[in-house]
C-alpha cells in the first residue's frame, strides 16, 4: 500500500500542467518575433536609429582644448580689466546698499505718523525751485528721532501707561520740595490732565506719590545724579533733569518740563503749537522782554554813528519748556548737561538760553534749533502776575494755563494764594504779598 502511493506521487510530479506547456509556447513564439524584427532594423538602418555629426563632435572636442590651453595662459592685461571690472561693481553695491539704507530710513519716518515734520524730511533730498515772492518758507519743525526702547525698557513700559499721544508732563523732586510737590499735582489732578509722571529723587518722595495715586518713576541708582537727588536745593535739581530728559527724547516722547512750583489752571496740552524743538515761556514781563524789541545803545563819542542797534530779548525760563524729540533737541540737553558737569558755578537756565540762542561764531559752532516763545499771559510768571495782572480789572479775569512762582523765594506760600484766587475765587488772595521779595 505504501509502495502503491508512492507510485501516484511520482507519477504525478512528472506530468506537466496543461497551462504551463503553453505558457512555454508563448515565450518560445515572442523571441522568434523580436529576432525577425531585429533583422529587419538591421538590414533597413545599418548606421542605427540615431546619428552623431562627427564634425560636431570635433568643434566641441576643440573649443574644451582651446579653453583649457588658455586657462593657465591668461594675459596680464586681461587681469587687470577683471580686477578694475571687481573694484567697480563694488563700489556700485557698495552705493545700492547705501541707497537702501537711506530708502529704509525715510520709510521708518514715514510709519512714525502724518504729521508736518515726517512729510518734509522725505523731501529733504529734493532740490526744489523757490515759489514765488512772499509764499516761499523754510523748515520749521525737525523731524523726531526713532524711538530706542533699548535704551531703557522699564522707563518705556511706563510710559506707554502715562503718556497720551507720545506727550507728558515731567517733574524732578526730592523731600525739599513735597510741600509744593503737593500743591503741584493736585492742581494736576484737579484740571484732569492724566499724562504727568513725577521723577522720585528719593524714597520719600516715591512713597507720597504711590499714596495719592500719582504716577512715579524711581530711577536705578546712580551715584552722581542721586547724590544731589539726595541733598541739592531748587537750582542743584533743575539742573539734573538735562541729563535725566535725554532717555526721554531717546524714547520718542515729547516732554512738558516742569518745575514744581507751577499751578496748573488748565491743560497746557490744548494750548501748544509744536511747530518747533524747544516752545518755552519766558521771564520776561511785557510783549518787549517776552518776545523781543530793538534796543538801541547810544555812545556819544562815535558821532553820527553814535547810535547802535541792538536785539534783546529776556530769557527762556527752564522750569517750563515743551521739548520734542529731535536731534537739535538732544543736542541741547547734552550740551547743557555737559557745561553744567564741567562748571560747578553755571545756573542751568543761562546755560541753556545761552545754548540756545548763541550763532556760531569764530570757535563756536551755535545750535542749529528752533524756538518758540509761549504766551505770557497764558503760560505765566509771578512776576506778571503780583506786578500787572492782580492790579489791572482787565488781566484779572483772564485765566491763564498755569502760573510759574519762579520770580519769588516765598514759593508755597503764593501757590496756595493762587488756587485760591482763581480756583476757589477768593478775590483779594493775592493782594497780601508785595510785588517783589527782600533780597
Amino acid at each position: 500500500m505504501v509502495v502503491t502511493m508512492m507510485g501516484r506521487r511520482e507519477g504525478s510530479l512528472l506530468r506537466s500542467p496543461p497551462s504551463t506547456a503553453m505558457r512555454g509556447s508563448r515565450i518560445a513564439i515572442a523571441v522568434a518575433i523580436g529576432v525577425f524584427f531585429g533583422c529587419i532594423f538591421a538590414l533597413l538602418f545599418p548606421n542605427g536609429l540615431f546619428r552623431f555629426d562627427s564634425s560636431q563632435e570635433h568643434r566641441i572636442t576643440s573649443r574644451s582644448s582651446r579653453v583649457a590651453n588658455s586657462s593657465p595662459c591668461e594675459s596680464p592685461e586681461r587681469i587687470n580689466m577683471l580686477k578694475s571690472e571687481m573694484v567697480t561693481l563694488s563700489q556700485k553695491n557698495a552705493e545700492l546698499k547705501k541707497q537702501i539704507r537711506e530708502l529704509t530710513s525715510k520709510l521708518h519716518l514715514a510709519e512714525q505718523g502724518t504729521d508736518q515734520a515726517q512729510k518734509q524730511v522725505l523731501l529733504l533730498g529734493e532740490q526744489r525751485k523757490a515759489g514765488p515772492f512772499g509764499t516761499v518758507k523754510g523748515l520749521r519743525t525737525n523731524p523726531t528721532v526713532l524711538p530706542d526702547e533699548s535704551v531703557n525698557p522699564m522707563l518705556a513700559k511706563l510710559l506707554e501707561k502715562v503718556a497720551v499721544q507720545k506727550e507728558l508732563i515731567v517733574c524732578l523732586a526730592n523731600r525739599n520740595v513735597k510741600n509744593m510737590l503737593e500743591v503741584w499735582f493736585e492742581s494736576l489732578k484737579r484740571v484732569r490732565i492724566p499724562n504727568y509722571l513725577v521723577v522720585a529723587l528719593d524714597d520719600e518722595i516715591e512713597a507720597l506719590c504711590k499714596s495719592n495715586d500719582v504716577p512715579v518713576y524711581r530711577r536705578k541708582p546712580e551715584e552722581g545724579i542721586d547724590s544731589i537727588g539726595r541733598t541739592g536745593g531748587n537750582h542743584a535739581i533743575s539742573g539734573l533733569k538735562f541729563r535725566i530728559l535725554r532717555e526721554f527724547l531717546q524714547l520718542g516722547y515729547s516732554i512738558l518740563l516742569s518745575d514744581v512750583d507751577i499751578v496748573y489752571l488748565q491743560n497746557p496740552f490744548e494750548h501748544l503749537y509744536r511747530d518747533s524743538d524747544v516752545e518755552s515761556m519766558s521771564d520776561g514781563h511785557d510783549n518787549f522782554t517776552a518776545y523781543g524789541y530793538n534796543d538801541v545803545f547810544d555812545d556819544a563819542k562815535m558821532g553820527w554813528a553814535r547810535f547802535a542797534h541792538t536785539m534783546r530779548i529776556w530769557v527762556f525760563n527752564s522750569g517750563f519748556f515743551y521739548i520734542r524729540p529731535t536731534i537739535p533737541s538732544i543736542e541741547l540737553l547734552d550740551r547743557v548737561a555737559t557745561r553744567l558737569a564741567t562748571d560747578s558755578k553755571a545756573w542751568d537756565q543761562a546755560v541753556f538760553n545761552e545754548e540756545l540762542f548763541y550763532p556760531s561764531h569764530p570757535g563756536y559752532e551755535g545750535l542749529h534749533a528752533s524756538k518758540r516763545t509761549m504766551d505770557m499771559f497764558e503760560f505765566m510768571n509771578s512776576k506778571v502776575l503780583f506786578r500787572t495782572v492782580r492790579n489791572n480789572e482787565n488781566y484779572r479775569k483772564l485765566k491763564p494755563v498755569i502760573v510759574h512762582v519762579n520770580y519769588h523765594p516765598d514759593k508755597f506760600p503764593r501757590m496756595k494764594a493762587v488756587v485760591e484766587f482763581y480756583v476757589n475765587g477768593k478775590k483779594d488772595a493775592l493782594q497780601p504779598f508785595p510785588e517783589g521779595s527782600a533780597w
